[in-house]
């Protein structure tokens, strides 16, 4: 009796799902990784005024709160320390208590040495400040938020309320914050 040997064949290995594997730890490692968002300020910048027009108001002390950012990152108010978790009720007190709501005035002063951080949480408690009181008043004239207003009521708002910040750099070294 003959054995007849068959020869074998190794069987390959199916590839077809190979690429659809790659394909969702891709996605899977997109949808994972966190990206750093930036950091800013949105401002509207009004539009540029090409009359050579400067109008000058007195505006008494009591009109003005001097806020500065010292390049320790120490935030003063009118020249004491202040506390940036005090601040926004500050500066709601001052807006609202104001005798003249229409010229009152807070300027900032920063140094450039001071961090961007520190300057972008003053900057944040200000304008929380202003939307606090705005959205308060809001409700009180037109019986709903500040958001749900008609853009002639938002007109209204702005213009009891009126966003009046100052920034002053101080220290003229070359470079900014770190």
């Amino acid at each position: 009796m003959i054995f007849r040997h068959n020869k074998r064949s190794v069987p390959e290995l199916n590839t077809t799902s190979t690429a659809d594997i790659s394909f969702i730890l891709l996605v899977f490692f997109l949808v994972i990784t966190s990206m750093d968002v930036d950091k800013g300020l949105s401002r509207q910048l009004p539009p540029i005024d090409n009359t050579d027009k400067q109008e000058q108001h007195d505006i008494s002390k009591s009109n003005v709160m001097d806020l500065k950012i010292t390049s320790s990152n120490v935030i003063l108010k009118d020249g004491k320390p202040a506390n940036i978790n005090s601040l926004r009720n500050d500066v709601m007190l001052f807006v609202s208590k104001t005798a003249d709501r229409q010229h009152h005035v807070i300027t900032l002063d920063i140094d450039r040495n001071a961090t961007y951080d520190t300057y972008f949480n003053v900057q944040n408690e200000i304008v929380a400040a202003y939307n606090t009181l705005r959205n308060q008043y809001a409700i009180k004239t037109f019986g709903h938020n500040y958001e749900s207003c008609t853009p002639d009521q938002r007109k209204k708002v702005r213009a009891y309320y009126p966003q009046r910040i100052t920034e002053v750099y101080s220290d003229n070294t070359e470079g900014g914050a770190q």
